[in-house]
């Protein structure tokens, strides 16, 4: 599933609404609002009436977008599937395999092999799962649907720009539920802006030209404000009494190394003057992490940490780094509903949560601190049982965390 465009889990933050069908009538309507956007950014009409006549809005789509895992998955649970045996072992066999075409690319481009294979695992599985939904109907779906309609119609007009332009065909426009294409599954924006042809045949292929996907994906992190010298981040080991109000801040790492952290293997962290930000993303009882310029980077390709962190950890073991020293802890998500409810309680109480939509954004968890603080309670943002229970909030047993 692609997930490279910052808005594409930025505008998830509004509100959702409930999961369902989109009306004809609206359907219908939405599309020949599209039309009259594609003719007027110069779109060939022929274009698109090819592309569009007789789209029908997917619900397999809607319910894929309502359930997608950055939001419904534990960190320890997201982490454990894609940060897996069978993944490692087969990013490192690709590292050997291509290693000439990813050493040329990161001397061109700055971003080193590791993490151009970890992206490409974690994209497609390594070309294996590329998709074959019709991207058109896919984003012709999402453009039409009231959440997130403004940014998948934009999409939808560059992948009808794809086309017309003739950088693909139209029966090549298969890919993921959210209109991603290719080993790396771009976005069409995307395709268009920072696809190169890196084989010199004449054309840029995504899917079945490697070094085309991989020089393209380089092209974007590069685009995206990639420090070839420096790595994603690491994960630390934090002082006995550590006050947890310096997370989610940023300091030099010889800073960070003042205030008693290390690498978690207990070493000295290395000296180094740019700064970096703690994030403790599955609570104080969870794994700490320094995380560097580049993370940021990460999350302009897809701006879900647990995301990010799948890239650098996988990226770090496939150069031979050890598992987490501190994993985070195995316990069942919490439910939509409790979470709308501790968000409702939070803002009865005057805090900004942002949309009351069952999903853990940054605003809800900088309320969750702030009203811990106020609690002298552990200021992790993370909503553990003794929280739910400051908040009046009730919980069955069986649900007692969430990433």
């Amino acid at each position: 599933m692609n997930r490279l465009i910052q808005g594409l889990f930025a505008i998830a933050l509004l509100p959702a609404p409930a999961l369902g069908a989109i009306p004809p009538d609206d359907f219908a309507a939405c599309l020949d609002r599209i039309r009259d956007t594609a003719r007027s950014r110069d779109i060939a009409p022929t274009t698109i009436d090819e592309m569009l006549g007789g789209v029908t809005p997917s619900d397999r789509v809607i319910e894929l977008d309502r359930r997608q895992p950055e939001f419904t998955t534990t960190l320890h649970d997201y982490l454990n599937a894609r940060v897996d045996r069978g993944r490692i072992q087969s990013g490192r066999r690709m590292l050997r395999e291509h290693a000439d075409l990813l050493g040329r690319i990161e001397a061109d481009y700055g971003v080193p092999a590791r993490y151009l294979v970890a992206f490409w695992g974690l994209e497609s599985n390594f070309g294996r799962t590329t998709g074959s939904m019709s991207t058109v109907r896919s984003l012709a779906t999402l453009a039409c649907d009231r959440r997130r309609g403004e940014f998948f119609e934009s999409e939808l007009i560059s992948a009808l720009h794809l086309v017309d332009e003739q950088t693909l065909a139209a029966d090549q426009l298969r890919g993921s539920w959210a209109g991603a294409l290719g080993n790396f599954q771009f976005l069409p924006s995307v395709y268009r802006r920072h696809a190169v042809d890196a084989d010199g045949d004449g054309r840029i292929d995504l899917w079945d030209s490697l070094p085309d996907a991989a020089e393209s994906a380089a092209n974007f992190l590069r685009a995206r404000g990639w420090t070839p010298e420096q790595r994603w981040g690491r994960e630390v080991r934090l002082p006995e009494g550590f006050d947890y109000r310096l997370a989610e801040t940023e300091q030099s790492v010889n800073e960070w190394a003042q205030a008693g952290l290390r690498r978690a293997n207990g070493k000295a962290l290395p000296s180094a003057d740019f700064d970096a930000r703690l994030i403790v993303p599955a609570g104080a009882e969870g794994p700490a992490f320094l995380v560097y310029p580049n993370f940021d980077v990460i999350m302009r390709w897809n701006p879900s940490r647990a995301y990010a962190l799948s890239v650098g950890l996988l990226a770090d073991r496939l150069v031979g780094a050890p598992p987490l020293h501190n994993p985070p802890p195995d316990r069942p998500a919490l439910p939509v509903d409790t979470i709308e409810a501790l968000q409702t309680a939070l803002q009865t109480r005057g805090f900004e949560v942002g949309p009351v939509d069952g999903r853990m954004g940054p605003r809800t968890r900088e309320a969750i601190r702030t009203f811990q603080d106020q609690q002298a309670m552990t200021r992790d943002g993370h909503p553990d049982r003794s929280l739910l229970r400051a908040l009046g909030i009730e919980q069955s047993e069986d649900s007692n965390d969430v990433e």
